[in-house]
């Protein structure tokens, strides 16, 4: 069953063909990170204009690194929640206009959840070219509109090494990304308990706050990883949240002890804006913070983990979403696991197709598709009412 999956919750446009849930044919995404960049964040306007520029070309493109026609494709699965209400309005409505026309099951796709079925894709299509060549990646190869340089294109299946196997449950999924940071338990495809969550500030959240606090540039997550490498994790001790319930996460807490930190060491008291702190700190003091922050964020994130999977012995732990690219949680995490963890690549962690895909895969054995009449957009959609099976 080859499934096509459209992802634009917030600022990448992503389509990607998956075959039975795990053998990937086609990933494209074009990327707005450039046209944000210029802001420090996404302009939730600026990126549905966006989507709307690419979201037909990005759709077609997939479909030709799949060598399929529409006659191929078995049903269209589609992010409808969480995200941005523009830009899931975008990827809807492509979606369920492809559905009438081409008469195919549409299949709506919690994006939160759907982080985590990158996991389940193992497989890949051997003969299928890079789409991109080593001297256009990066580049614009899909038409820029209005924005200028219309975003970044990344794609091609040559590079991607896949886990060997897809996860077995129970499964214990460790989600984290800009907007997320949660502790799912599955028992089943589409059953599933929220363990935990963060209370304020997502783990990704933070990455971007703290890079600016310190001078570095959006998006802060792989800035903030970036410097760390040449920093001293240890150099500046900075607090743990401690919560409740012992599943639950809070960076709000971090993210202004490293603020208070970072204005202690340059001579300021609390009232220095923090606009004002970048140009105070060197490279070495930047850095140095930047590892310090790493260590703190991952090691909460690592301990709950940890606290979990003793708790309920799990047959396998994944991570999931924008922050699993993080090299350190990565790291941090097979060190404390008594078990083989097997990554799924970084061109799968950030916002994909393929994710939705394959989640629409699992989706479509057990659930019967919607109107394409009927489906609406739900920006807010807690994955604590979205369990299905």
């Amino acid at each position: 069953m080859k499934i096509l999956g459209i992802e634009s919750s917030c600022d990448e446009t992503a389509v990607a063909v998956v075959e039975d849930g795990r053998k990937l044919l086609s990933n494209v995404i074009q990327t707005q990170i450039d046209i944000h960049s210029q802001y420090g964040g996404v302009v939730p306007e600026v990126a549905a204009r966006s989507h709307i520029e690419v979201i037909n070309p990005v759709i077609n493109q997939a479909l030709r690194d799949a060598d399929c026609t529409w006659d191929d494709i078995d049903a269209i699965a589609v992010t409808y929640a969480p995200g941005l209400i523009g830009s899931l309005l975008v990827g809807t409505l492509a979606a369920r206009t492809l559905a009438l026309i081409h008469n195919k099951p549409l299949y709506p796709i919690h994006h939160v959840e759907a982080h985590v079925y990158a996991n389940f894709i193992i497989e890949k299509m051997e003969s299928q070219p890079n789409n991109l060549l080593p001297s256009e990646r990066g580049k614009t190869i899909i038409g820029a509109g209005e924005h200028g340089k219309g975003g970044r294109a990344i794609g091609g299946l040559r590079d991607l090494v896949l886990p060997s196997s897809q996860p077995q449950f129970p499964m214990l999924a460790l989600i984290v990304s800009g907007g997320h940071s949660q502790l799912v338990l599955f028992q089943d495809h589409g059953n599933y308990e929220l363990l935990g969550q963060t209370q304020d500030d997502a783990v990704g959240e933070a990455f971007d706050k703290v890079a600016k606090i310190i001078g570095l540039p959006y998006p802060g997550g792989p800035s903030v990883a970036k410097a760390a490498l040449a920093g001293d994790p240890h150099k500046y001790k900075l607090p743990k949240a401690k919560l409740t319930n012992p599943y639950d996460f809070s960076f709000s807490g971090l993210k202004t002890a490293l603020l208070r930190a970072v204005q202690h060491e340059t001579g300021n008291d609390y009232t220095f804006p923090s606009h004002d702190l970048p140009a105070l700190l060197s490279d070495v003091q930047r850095n140095d913070f930047a590892a310090s922050f790493q260590q703190t964020a991952v090691e909460t994130l690592v301990d709950k983990a940890e606290k979990a999977f003793k708790d309920y012995s799990p047959a396998s732990v994944v991570i999931a979403g924008g922050v699993a690219a993080n090299q350190e949680l990565r790291r941090q995490l097979q060190e404390r696991l008594p078990l083989n963890i097997e990554y799924a690549p970084m061109q799968l962690c950030t916002d994909n197709g393929a994710m939705i895909a394959a989640l629409g895969y699992f989706y479509a054995q057990k659930k019967d598709p919607v109107s394409p009449f009927d489906l609406e957009v739900v920006p807010s959609l807690s994955m604590t009412k979205t369990a299905w099976a």
